[in-house]
């Protein structure tokens, strides 16, 4: 397994331990999470820190694999499958948990899943005629700032948030309308390639 590969599986690890570290009842279990007052305003539990750092490393192996793949030519079909997945198991597991811990509309989660199984049913034709859907440029624009949203967000929005910025929001949900807009963009691009008809 190449390195590019084994940046992405890490990302899928690290991606579960942020699940597990947002997720597990540690109260009844008998053990506290320490929480601390920023400036007097913002309440912040250590765990959602943990968990943004562990996601911004994440986020980091995500361009480092592609970079990776790029420089030493092993860009594959399969790496680049594992990298879409891996993308999507991060990315939407972390934001049904931002949802369901309410620092999110649960919307936002509804809308980014259901474009990511439009855009698998979209690459499925594709593949079906031997051609492959590369990220066009709203796609990438909407993935950098769903990544720095969320990161600020499991951050709880600090410094923005004692200033009463709430910028997390905000490129979050830029990000899911983006994500609306390229996959609208994906689809008339290639609605003509494919000879996909709406009947």
């Amino acid at each position: 397994m190449n390195l590019s590969n084994r940046l992405t599986i890490s990302r899928m690890v690290l991606a579960v331990i942020i699940f597990i570290l947002l997720l597990f009842p540690w109260q009844d279990v008998g053990i506290t999470i320490p929480t601390f007052l920023v400036m007097g305003k913002v309440v912040v539990d250590i765990k959602y820190l943990a968990a943004g750092f562990l996601f911004v490393i994440a986020a980091v192996t995500d361009y480092l694999d592609g970079a990776i793949a790029r420089k030493e030519k092993q860009e594959t079909d399969v790496g680049a499958i594992l990298d879409a997945v891996a993308d999507k198991f991060l990315v939407n597991g972390v934001l049904i948990i931002l949802a369901y811990h309410g620092f999110i509309h649960v919307i936002v989660p509804v809308v980014i899943v259901m474009r990511d199984i439009f855009m698998d049913a979209l690459r499925m034709v594709a593949l079906e005629h031997n051609k492959v859907i590369k990220a066009n440029v709203w796609g990438k624009v909407k993935t950098i700032i769903m990544l720095v949203g969320i990161s600020l967000m499991l951050f709880y929005n600090l410094p923005f948030e004692v200033w009463g910025i709430y910028l997390a929001e905000i490129l979050i949900d830029l990000a899911t309308i983006l994500s609306v807009v390229s996959a609208f963009l994906y689809f008339i691009e290639w609605k003509e390639k494919l000879k996909i008809t709406l009947k």
